[in-house]
């Protein structure tokens, strides 16, 4: 496994980075990582404490001549998003990732990168390790379980950490500062299926939706990408009405947090309606790829003769799952009044499989405004529930309110402009930061949110700027020798 990532600039960071892609860490299996962060602040001769959930604070104490300066804690989640092609047969819990850099940006062999949020886990680790940078009180709390419930933000206790000002690293645009977050909710609807026959004299297609590009259901929603399992039941409700088609199996998505990038179903048709299924399925198949011709280039759907599967979906079921799928709210609902360019209110219909006489979906709910939240809580809830399904929500996280009389912002927002001579912008974005969750068990926090250029996060596409890890090292290095005197 090649190791040139640790090559690059700022060495510190890179070297951090490139250990943590070495070990494996998707959410709810990151011990290993944990131990190793565990492992790293103890051998810095550091007070290192991991609490009851498997969050990790490591202490540094000031440089000397800082020691009046208010603590800063350097924040970063440290599981990533397993994601991976279909044809890549990597393990997210016992293979490393191996790494590229291609035109100035570093990425992986078919899979997530984990850049986010490694990059910010590994610039903590870095300041830690430094001997030349001047700082204050510093302390690092590096979380588990962000992507896939905020476990370790939603299981860190008050009084375990002693600073006024969280600098959270896990933005991913240069010369942004975030000030304000959405919140969420889980969305889970569960159809009961009997299992009956496969109607005599058919034939057994597998449909693959596949070639979306997926990414992240917060930050990427508003870019208005194909959602693999609204596809499929588009085509699947039109397949049942005209060539009697039947549901034996659905497999769309795999994380709530990730717009879906493929789907796969098992149907059987009517030997004689053989033809006429395979010209929609065709026909469906050029109309998606001109509806969304400039966003999903590369989008697939095609259909493969398979084993007779042993049964299909009870057709009263069967039909009511489509029709709830179908109607289910998507994407984005209400773009933000207060912010341009910001999206308020979304849905992603993220998850839907068929095991075991279920049929289980799984949908995110993102809203910087709770009683907007609550609201599409309340559709998703009417709609399934019309269609016969059982439906509950868990998982309901804070968003983080903009606070405008922020000293850290106008601390940074300063520190940005003498030093590359323009003000970053200011925004509030359109998923789960952390900072609402552990700003409610430490209101006192002035909080900040901000990092490199990281594109297509969550999707095997993912990659991070060079240029931009260098500017962000900087820039947290300048941040921290203004930080405010305590008063």
């Amino acid at each position: 496994m090649s190791n040139e990532i640790s090559k690059l600039e700022p060495k510190l960071l890179w070297e951090s980075f490139y250990e943590l892609t070495q070990i494996p860490r998707p959410s709810k299996k990151e011990l290993q990582a944990i131990e190793y962060v565990e492992k790293f602040g103890k051998s810095l001769g550091l007070e290192t404490i991991r609490d009851e959930v498997g969050n990790v604070i490591i202490r540094k104490p000031a440089t000397p001549g800082m020691e009046n300066r208010k603590g800063v804690i350097l924040q970063g989640h440290i599981d990533m998003v397993p994601q991976k092609n279909s044809d890549n047969n990597h393990n997210f819990e016992t293979d490393p990732i191996e790494t590229l850099i291609e035109d100035g940006w570093v990425t992986a062999n078919g899979t997530t990168l984990g850049a986010d949020n490694g990059i910010g886990v590994a610039a903590g680790m870095a300041v830690l390790k430094s001997t030349g940078i001047e700082h204050g009180p510093v302390e690092a709390l590096i979380t588990m379980d962000e992507e896939t419930g905020m476990t370790g933000a939603n299981g860190l206790k008050p009084g375990l950490l002693q600073g006024d000002i969280l600098l959270n690293l896990d933005s991913e645009d240069e010369g942004e500062l975030y000030v304000g977050c959405a919140g969420g909710s889980n969305a889970n609807v569960i159809f009961t299926y009997e299992e009956e026959a496969v109607p005599a004299d058919s034939v057994a297609f597998k449909l693959n939706m596949t070639g979306l590009k997926g990414g992240h259901s917060g930050m990427d929603i508003v870019l208005g990408r194909g959602n693999s399992n609204k596809l499929m039941f588009r085509f699947l409700k039109a397949a049942v009405a005209s060539v009697d088609a039947r549901l034996a199996s659905i497999d769309g998505g795999s994380l709530r947090n990730a717009i879906p990038r493929e789907a796969f179903a098992v149907v059987t048709v009517p030997q004689e309606n053989e033809k006429e299924f395979l010209e929609l399925l065709a026909e469906m198949e050029q109309t998606f790829k001109a509806e969304l011709a400039n966003v999903e280039p590369t989008l697939t759907f095609v259909a493969e003769k398979t084993e007779m599967p042993a049964f299909v979906i009870n057709e009263m079921v069967q039909d009511d799952l489509i029709n709830g799928i179908q109607a289910c709210p998507n994407g984005v609902i209400r773009m933000s009044d207060s912010m341009e360019g910001l999206v308020e209110t979304s849905s992603n219909l993220a998850i839907v499989k068929s095991e075991n006489k279920e049929v289980r979906i799984k949908c995110l709910i993102r809203s910087s405004v709770d009683s907007a939240k609550d609201d599409v809580e309340s559709s998703m809830e009417s709609v399934f529930r019309l269609a016969g399904a059982e439906v509950f929500f868990d998982g309901q996280y804070p968003g983080w309110k903009p606070n405008t009389d922020s000293q850290i912002l106008n601390v940074m927002k300063e520190v940005y402009n003498n030093k590359w001579g323009k003000l970053p912008e200011i925004k509030g974005i359109h998923a789960g930061l952390e900072c609402g969750i552990l700003g409610s068990a430490y209101p006192h926090w002035d909080m900040i949110s901000f990092g490199p250029t990281i594109r297509f996060p969550h999707s095997p596409d993912e990659k991070v700027n060079i240029e931009t890890v260098d500017k962000f090292w900087k820039y947290l290095v300048e941040t921290l020798k203004h930080i405010p005197v305590k008063e």
